[in-house]
């Protein structure tokens, strides 16, 4: 396992950009996945107060002293913004989930400095690593690419 997800994942208090108030956006499956599994979760929203009972901060500067890493679930044309929110708050840790990359938002993280992780789902390599995400990480390791 690459050093920046090994890092990442060793996280445990993870703010995640990208989680919807109707509940159905990956972010918020990804938030109701980690917390059981030890992780505690913060949800950055711009407008909503809370989200599915959970308080939602307005933005990544809010919470820069209590979290340690930040999952970004936020199309490439919202990801770019939020990388250089995460830079400006001071963190260094970042997990562009799948669909939050493009090239101009990676060239943002490195001439940033942050550690980076993107282009990998976090469920599968968050343990325990349970149901589908599972076979996708035993794929994974069996083709060289975990």
């Amino acid at each position: 396992m690459k050093k920046e997800i090994q890092e990442f994942i060793d996280s445990k208090r993870i703010a995640i950009m990208g989680a919807s108030r109707s509940g159905k956006k990956f972010g918020n499956m990804i938030a109701d996945e980690l917390k059981p599994k030890g992780y505690e979760v913060f949800l950055v929203h711009p407008e909503a107060k809370e989200i599915s009972g959970q308080v939602c901060y307005p933005n990544i500067a809010a919470l820069k002293d209590q979290v340690d890493a930040v999952l970004i679930c936020l199309p490439p044309a919202k990801a770019k913004q939020a990388v250089q929110d995460v830079a400006d708050a001071g963190l260094k840790k970042v997990w562009l989930q799948q669909g939050s990359q493009s090239p101009e938002v990676l060239a943002l993280t490195k001439q940033l400095g942050l550690s980076t992780v993107a282009g990998k789902c976090i469920m599968m390599y968050a343990d325990p690593v349970s149901s589908l995400h599972g076979w996708h990480r035993t794929f994974a390791k069996i083709f060289g690419q975990y």
